[in-house]
């Protein structure tokens, strides 16, 4: 938790003001009752009139510079607050973007969202509270005892058996609460994650009719949230009565033993008045120092998983002496294999291969035989085991991963369009294309007449996830992206399965003539689409089964023969 102390440097003028009208507020505070006592005592009892009215308009001036001060104060502490937060979002932000993919697999998306936003805001929350209390509490705290035993020594013994009783219960509370209050954070990463999996895969679920599951399944996740909420507010709310309950008995036996002082002539009414004010505000006092005690455990949850994910060092780091590699020439795999953390086999074994300027490699094999892991190695998602991966001879741990990435033009196995226009989509390859550009990559793509048919062409807006465009559409504009970037390696990972064949043709034949500079490498189940390419790698379970031509491994791979057949007769073989 006392990291995040770091956050308000920045901000500490912000903190020295908030702390300069604290001050300020709480001496208002505690000479108003003095001035209560003084109206009592000289003006009420005597009849004074313009007494009353002279320390009445000083009252009144008094709340308003207090007022004034406690707005400006909450201003100011809302500012740096809220400027924390967004310092704390922007940290972790751009300390995730580092992540390979392994670290957000280990982390989870859902979880991701939930710590940089629910977790972050308790941090807020409790700064605010820390900014607003931390020198109120104390102040009024010590002030008020000392006020207190200035108007009377022996009434102020009072005091000194209700903090205690006081703490007591504050400290039994809190706990009792504090292990519940990480539990509440994790379920509701669990109950986003249903949500998230309930938003973005309804078609399936609908499609399936399995709505009723889903919404027993978000109704149990739901439920243990609610059940859980409820008993930390349960506890946390018992304690608000057990402190009115002391405070009261507390005003109790002010009100019993100083009405045995006034009797004997040791106080006065007014002194009696303003002896329950300052023990209202010593307890109050200590109720906020409750309220910080009760929160702080919250925060501390959420600051906890919050470092957890800063601490996560990312496994994948650039070189500390890159190397430039300049114009791209060739890319090998040099006996490469690859597992998933905690996996029990290699998904990739012993994989070698090289491919030059100008060359199509295609990869093609059976479910699960690690085709798009490959490719996910070449923009160094993953790090390998064993081996190298070499472009120009280099090995790419030894290259800058924003000068590896900008040599790829990556189109995944599952279209992703982002929220905008298809002009902002296709752009999102490269930043500062022209409208040109953009034209000539729909139209390589065969999108220009999809587009063109659309009311606003290229300002069409595209919907969350690209919902309101077909599997082939999306896939279309996704070759878009890459092509407009205009790479040196561009990676098709199944990217034209959503195509008919026609379509799929057109633009095999259109990209031939865009890629005779690049190294293309292709992901495809179609025997039709990879059978041009002038090196075929086969995949079975990870392992080479073969490589050459289509003519060559129709007599040299088992596996390629038997897709092959898969998908042609005996007579078009």
């Amino acid at each position: 938790m006392l990291k995040f102390v770091k956050y308000l440097r920045k901000y500490r003028k912000y903190v020295v003001g908030v702390l300069s009208l604290t001050f300020f507020d709480v001496m208002i505070e505690l000479y108003l009752p003095n001035l209560m006592s003084m109206i009592v005592d000289k003006g009420i009892v005597t009849g004074d009139t313009a007494y009353i009215f002279s320390i009445g308009i000083r009252m009144l001036l008094v709340a308003v510079l207090s007022t004034i001060s406690m707005i400006v104060s909450s201003y100011l502490s809302s500012k740096a607050s809220m400027s924390v937060g967004r310092d704390l979002r922007e940290k972790v932000f751009t300390h995730v973007e580092n992540f390979s993919l392994a670290e957000f697999d280990q982390v989870g998306t859902s979880s991701l969202i939930t710590r940089t936003t629910n977790d972050i805001r308790q941090i807020q929350q409790l700064t605010i509270m820390l900014l607003r209390m931390m020198i109120r509490a104390p102040l009024m705290l010590t002030g008020g005892l000392i006020m207190a035993y200035t108007k009377n020594k022996k009434l102020s013994l009072v005091l000194l058996v209700a903090m205690p009783i006081l703490l007591f219960a504050v400290t039994t509370v809190g706990r009792k609460a504090f292990p519940l209050f990480k539990s509440v954070q994790k379920k509701i990463d669990r109950m986003n994650l249903v949500l998230r999996e309930k938003l973005t895969g309804v078609r399936v679920i609908r499609a399936f009719n399995r709505d009723d599951y889903e919404k027993e399944r978000f109704a149990e996740s739901n439920r243990d949230l609610t059940e859980t909420s409820l008993t930390v507010d349960r506890i946390m709310i018992s304690m608000f009565p057990l402190i009115n309950l002391i405070m009261n008995f507390t005003t109790i036996a002010v009100v019993w033993f100083g009405s045995k002082q006034v009797d004997m002539g040791n106080m006065f009414v007014g002194d009696i008045m303003a002896f329950i004010q300052y023990v209202m505000l010593t307890m109050f006092s200590l109720v906020m120092f409750s309220v910080i005690f009760v929160n702080i455990p919250r925060a501390a949850a959420s600051a906890e998983r919050i470092n957890e994910v800063l601490d996560i060092k990312p496994r994948i780091i650039d070189s500390v002496t890159p190397k430039d590699i300049g114009e791209l020439e060739e890319l090998e795999f040099d006996d490469v294999t690859f597992s998933f953390p905690g996996a029990e086999l290699p998904t990739l074994c012993d994989i070698s291969f090289k491919a030059k300027i100008g060359e199509t490699v295609a990869i093609i094999g059976g479910t699960g035989s690690g085709k798009s892991t490959l490719i996910n190695l070449i923009p160094r998602f993953y790090d390998i085991n064993k081996g190298t991966i070499k472009i120009n001879g280099i090995d790419i741990r030894e290259i800058r991963q924003k000068t590896l990435r900008q040599k790829i033009g990556l189109v995944p196995q599952q279209a992703v369009l982002f929220t905008g226009t298809i002009k902002d989509n296709i752009k999102q390859g490269k930043s500062e294309a022209t409208d040109e550009e953009i034209i000539h990559a729909a139209r390589t793509a065969q999108a220009e007449e999809f587009i063109n048919n659309l009311e606003d062409g290229y300002e069409s807006s595209v919907s969350q996830g690209g919902t309101n465009f077909s599997g082939g559409q999306k896939q279309r504009l996704s070759i878009a992206r890459a092509l407009v970037r205009e790479p040196e390696i561009y990676v098709f990972d199944d990217s034209f399965s959503a195509l008919d064949f026609k379509t799929d043709a057109k633009l095999r034949q259109a990209l031939s003539k865009e890629t005779e500079e690049s190294i293309v490498i292709i992901v495809a189940q179609r025997v039709s689409t990879v059978k041009d390419a002038d090196t075929i790698i086969v995949l079975d379970n990870g392992k080479m089964e073969g490589i050459g031509t289509h003519k060559e491994l129709l007599h040299s791979s088992k596996v390629y023969g038997e897709i092959v057949r898969s998908q042609y007769s005996e007579e078009e073989i």
